[in-house]
C-alpha cells in the first residue's frame, strides 16, 4: 500500500523521512518508557530544554515524571560497555513546555544516539546525518558546528575558570562582544588574549575558511586537540561531499558539565530558532557512571509547526460545489477523477465560511467548470 504525504503536517512528514534515513545508516529504532523516576531529571535539569517537569506519585510511592527528554532515559538504561557501539534512533513523545506555547505539551521528538566506542568515523557519520536531517526538512538549511574543547582550551590557557568561565561562556553564546571586552578589562586580561576571545566569538564562516582563520589562535594541548579533531571532521566530510552548508560558530556552546567535544545546531529558513541540537556528551556519560563515549542529536519537531503555518496557505486544493438534485454518482466520479490527479478535494453544496482553497469548481450536468483560481 502506498502512503500519500498530502494530508500530513510537516512534523509528521519529517518522522517518516527521518526514520527511513536513519535506518539506511544501520541505526536501530529504540523504545523507551513514557515514565521515569523524577530523580533522573532533577539531577540533570540543566541538560534539559525546559526545567519544567510533569510529575506524579506512583502506586508504590515513588515520584515519577512524564519524560521531558529521551537521551537521559537511553543512557540510564543502556549497558556500560565501551568495546562496542550502539547506534539507536528514536521517535518518542516528550512532555514539556514549548517555545511560543503556554503550558505543557505532548511533543513528537526524533533523534539518534551513537553510544559506546566513538571514533572519527562515528562522529562524522552523526554530523552527516544531522545535516541530511535538516535537508529532508527544508532545502534551505544550515548546520553550525563548534567544539567545547576549543573554547574551554582557550579559557584554560588564559587562566579563566570556575564562575568566571561560566560567565564568559554565556557571553560567547550570545555573541556579546561588549560584555566580553568589559569582562577582560575587569580581570586585567591581556589585549592579545581579549582579542582572541572576541575573534572566535565573532567568527562565522564555512568550515574550511573558519579553520584556516583560527589556525594562529590555537594554543595549548586541549585547544590543539579540538582543532585537530575539527580538521579531521572537515577532511572526512569534504571527501564525501558533505561539507557544504556547514559553518563554524564557536558561540554554539553547551553546558560543559555534559558536553566535552564537538557540538552543533541546525536551522532552516522560516524558523528563527534551532530545530536540531546535538554533540558529544562523554561528560554526561561519566556523570551517570558510564565509561562509554556518546554523540547524538535531537530534532525538535514541534518547531516545524511554524513551517506548517507559513506553508499551508490552503485548506484544500479543490473545492467542488454541486447543486441540490445533482446526480451524486456523477459528482462522486468527478471528485475521484480530481483526486486521481493528486489533488485534495472537498465536495460541498456551498462554500463553507473561512475555507481556503486553491481552486473553486462547479459541477453541473454539462460537466465541471472553473469559478475561481487562487494560484
Amino acid at each position: 500500500m502506498s502512503v500519500s504525504f498530502t494530508a500530513l503536517k510537516n512534523d509528521e512528514k519529517a518522522v517518516f523521512s527521518l526514520r527511513e534515513l536513519y535506518s539506511r545508516y544501520g541505526y536501530v529504532r529504540h523504545k523507551v518508557s513514557k515514565f521515569e523516576e523524577y530523580d533522573l531529571y532533577a539531577r540533570n535539569k540543566s541538560f534539559l530544554i525546559s526545567e519544567n517537569i510533569l510529575t506524579f506519585t506512583d502506586t508504590d510511592g515513588r515520584l515519577m515524571a512524564l519524560k521531558p527528554d529521551v537521551t537521559l532515559s537511553i543512557i540510564k538504561n543502556i549497558g556500560n560497555d565501551d568495546t562496542q557501539t550502539h547506534k539507536l534512533y528514536y521517535n518518542e513523545n516528550v512532555y514539556r513546555t514549548s517555545a511560543g506555547a503556554d503550558g505543557f505539551r505532548e511533543i513528537m521528538q526524533t533523534g539518534l544516539e551513537c553510544v559506546g566506542r566513538i571514533d572519527l568515523c562515528a562522529v562524522c557519520e552523526v554530523i552527516t546525518l544531522a545535516k541530511k536531517s535538516l535537508e529532508l526538512i527544508s532545502e534551505n538549511s544550515i548546520l553550525d558546528i563548534s567544539h567545547m574543547g576549543f573554547v574551554a582550551g582557550l579559557m584554560e590557557n588564559i587562566g579563566i575558570e570556575g564562575i568566571d568561565a561560566d560567565s564568559l561562556l554565556d557571553f560567547i553564546e550570545h555573541k556579546n562582544l561588549s560584555a566580553i571586552k568589559a569582562f577582560c578589562a575587569e580581570r586585567a586580561i591581556s589585549e592579545a588574549d581579549a582579542r582572541a576571545i572576541c575573534d572566535i566569538t565573532a567568527l562565522y564562516a564555512p568550515m574550511g575558511e573558519a579553520l584556516e582563520a583560527v589556525r594562529d589562535i590555537v594554543r595549548g594541548k586541549k585547544m590543539k586537540a579540538a582543532y585537530d579533531e575539527l580538521c579531521g571532521i572537515y577532511g572526512v566530510l569534504s571527501a564525501c561531499g558533505n561539507a557544504d552548508g556547514i559553518y563554524v560558530d564557536f558561540s554554539t556552546v553547551n553546558d560543559m558539565n555534559y558536553y566535552n567535544g564537538v557540538t552543533f545546531k541546525g536551522f532552516v529558513r522560516g524558523i528563527p530558532d534551532g530545530i536540531l541540537s546535538g554533540g558529544s556528551y562523554d561528560s554526561l556519560m561519566k556523570k551517570m557512571g558510564k565509561r562509554a563515549g556518546a554523540i547524538g542529536f535531537a530534532v525538535y519537531l514541534d518547531m516545524l509547526e511554524r513551517l506548517d503555518f507559513e506553508s499551508e496557505k490552503y485548506d484544500v486544493d479543490t473545492l467542488l460545489l454541486y447543486e441540490s438534485g445533482s446526480d451524486m454518482a456523477q459528482v462522486a466520479r468527478a471528485a475521484e477523477s480530481l483526486r486521481g490527479e493528486g489533488r485534495t478535494v472537498r465536495c460541498e453544496l456551498c462554500a463553507p465560511n473561512g475555507i481556503r482553497y486553491r481552486q473553486l469548481l462547479k459541477f453541473s450536468e454539462g460537466g465541471v467548470s472553473v469559478l475561481e483560481t487562487n494560484d
